[in-house]
């Protein structure tokens, strides 16, 4: 059975985005139907997805989207990774109503068969959802990575990049009422990691010689890869990677340091966060895709 995926991506900032695409691409039950990009640079973020599903040899409709947070001030205002490209990279630019009327006429053009997955900021997402209410409850599934559940007295932050990148969209988000709303949180993606030495080692599906040149421009912050984005992926088609359990996000609009905090209530409620991950299974999906 073929999955019909929309995605949601800030790809251009941390590799994981690309590693995600990478899969979806390469996965053969997968149907992707389009591809958005959300917060700063949206069109070069746009231009590197573009130039990923043409070596896949993909025709994928994509679409630059909302460059900017609904209230907050934008945290990442540039696609670093894009400049691997240079004059490779197509950036022409979508008007954001042209954006959203994209999701929402694929949306609803498939009633319940997609799958929404968003591995960037809530902007678009939560624009959508206000601009058409009924949207949410003609998805199949929504699965985001994004947030923190895990327990208090863990080291990582309890404020999580995605939801914190426009806690006021990500509210509108959680607050929608979806037939399948999944959330992979930090806590749980942080599981999931591999280091520059071995990545660079790793992965010679065409497909991966851009994206180890976009993977050295993450090294220069980090030495560690983390498999967030890609995880979020993999939970979709294997079902066994990631334990879920039910309950309630609530994100926190209070201004200041907690302000996109997320608070989970397990129990009776619409919701379904990934509370522990097989990292073995999880490679072992990864490795058998990116051959």
């Amino acid at each position: 059975m073929r999955h019909k995926i929309l995605l949601d991506t800030d790809i251009g900032t941390d590799i994981d985005d690309a590693l995600c695409l990478a899969y979806l691409l390469l996965k053969p039950d997968c149907e992707l139907l389009g591809i958005t990009t959300v917060t700063g640079e949206p069109e070069k973020r746009a231009g590197m997805a573009a130039h990923l599903c043409q070596i896949a040899g993909q025709e994928v409709p994509i679409y630059s989207g909302i460059d900017t947070p609904l209230l907050v001030g934008q945290q990442q205002k540039l696609a670093q990774q894009a400049k691997v490209l240079g004059n490779q990279i197509e950036t022409n630019r979508s008007k954001p109503v042209e954006t959203l009327t994209f999701l929402q006429e694929t949306i609803r053009d498939n009633p319940g068969e997609i799958t929404l997955l968003t591995i960037g900021p809530l902007t678009n997402i939560g624009l959508l959802f206000a601009m058409d209410r009924e949207i949410p409850s003609m998805l199949k599934s929504l699965v985001i990575m994004g947030g923190h559940f895990g327990l208090e007295n863990d080291s990582l932050p309890k404020v999580e990049w995605n939801i914190v990148g426009d806690p006021h969209a990500s509210a509108i988000v959680y607050n929608a009422i979806v037939p399948q709303h999944r959330s992979i949180g930090l806590d749980v993606t942080s599981q999931v990691t591999m280091q520059a030495d071995e990545f660079r080692r790793s992965f010679q599906h065409e497909l991966f010689e851009p994206i180890h040149k976009f993977a050295e421009i993450w090294f220069e912050y980090s030495e560690t890869i983390t498999f967030h984005d890609p995880l979020a992926a993999v939970s979709i088609f294997n079902d066994g990677v990631c334990n879920f359990r039910s309950g309630k996000v609530d994100i926190d609009l209070s201004p200041g340091e907690v302000q996109g905090r997320t608070f989970w209530n397990e129990g009776k409620g619409p919701h379904e966060v990934a509370m522990a991950v097989d990292a073995v299974r999880f490679f072992q999906e990864y490795n058998s895709v990116i051959k």
